[in-house]
């Protein structure tokens, strides 16, 4: 569906994007991190055409956005991250507005826009001025306005920043919701989002890209142990030094104490050693009662860290 080959972008003496190539598949989330000055938001504005590149390909469900980039275009729905949005208008004039200008035939409007405030839940507020709406409600009419044409591909910059948890959760659940129908490229700060909706990542660093691969493929490339938070009923001493003595366990720390004499542990092993069943029998044998064990990944923001050294919030260039 989208096809980026050898992509390269100088501004003077800068090199922000230095020769990257990757493939977005039909139907697939795909959440395109970095950090500030990485490259990204040069490499989603070439994507979308708003950018001319240097050098390599972009295309679009086999449209070449350089060569025919009205084609290539319509193929595209993006949401930046601050959406444009006409205040003065109300929703459903600024919908009908963007019909204009996407060419949508007439005959096809009435059906679409209203389709397309289902969707997104903005049916309620479809003859309100758009400077009277919520932060949430003005995010929710970006997407509406991504959607106009029934576009292929979205792309998705930073689409909750600002929003609250209760909001944060519904755009998720709609980009979710989306990803069903359409090829969606999400960029976002918020990478516990990213990682609950994205089928897969990408991470680029310094003009290049670091790291791409699902969630928990990464989450496993960039683990030098696995963890385990083991819920054990026991004298703490007494249960941390027979989890010690675990062949294959580094370490054994305690993170919180509970009531009933519950003592809940992070259990550390060597990478690719899964001690699940040597925990278990240890604990047996010892007659403390295992209440709880479940494995802690490492999270995206902890790979993020590792893969840019940066930290994964911030404004400007990304």
């Amino acid at each position: 569906m989208i096809e980026i080959k050898n992509l390269v972008k100088h501004y003077g003496q800068v090199r922000a994007v230095n020769d990257i190539s990757f493939t977005v598949n039909q139907g697939e989330i795909l959440g395109f991190l970095g950090p500030n000055g990485a490259g990204k938001s040069t490499t989603m504005n070439i994507l979308t055409g708003f950018l001319s590149a240097t050098a390599g390909t972009v295309k679009i469900n086999g449209f070449d956005i350089l060569e025919q980039p009205q084609k290539a275009k319509a193929c595209i729905g993006y949401l930046p991250e601050n959406p444009p949005l006409y205040l003065d208008m109300t929703v459903l004039e600024y919908l009908r507005f963007v019909c204009d200008l996407k060419g949508v035939p007439r005959e096809e409007r009435a059906k679409q826009l209203a389709e397309i405030m289902r969707l997104v839940r903005i049916t309620d507020v479809a003859n309100r001025l758009t400077k009277n709406l919520s932060k949430g409600y003005r995010q929710r009419v970006g997407i509406a306005q991504a959607l106009v044409g029934n576009p292929e591909v979205l792309v998705l910059d930073e689409p909750t920043i600002g929003l609250d948890p209760k909001q944060i959760i519904e755009i998720r659940n709609l980009v979710r919701d989306l990803g069903r129908k359409h090829t969606v490229i999400l960029s976002s700060h918020i990478l516990p989002e990213v990682s609950a909706v994205c089928d897969r990542i990408i991470i680029i660093n310094k003009g290049v890209i670091a790291a791409v691969d699902t969630p928990d493929n990464l989450s496993r490339k960039f683990s030098k142990t696995t963890r385990l938070q083991v819920a054990v009923e026991g004298p703490l001493k007494d249960v941390v030094t027979h989890l010690r003595h675990v062949p294959g366990v580094r370490t054994a720390e305690l993170l919180m104490e509970k009531e009933g004499g519950v003592n809940v542990l992070i259990v550390e092993s060597e990478n690719d050693i899964d001690v699940r069943k040597p925990v278990f029998f240890e604990m047996a044998r010892s007659s403390y009662a295992i209440l709880e064990m479940r494995p802690l990944d490492l999270s995206l923001e902890e790979v993020f860290l590792q893969v840019t050294g940066n930290a994964p919030t911030g404004k400007g260039e990304k």
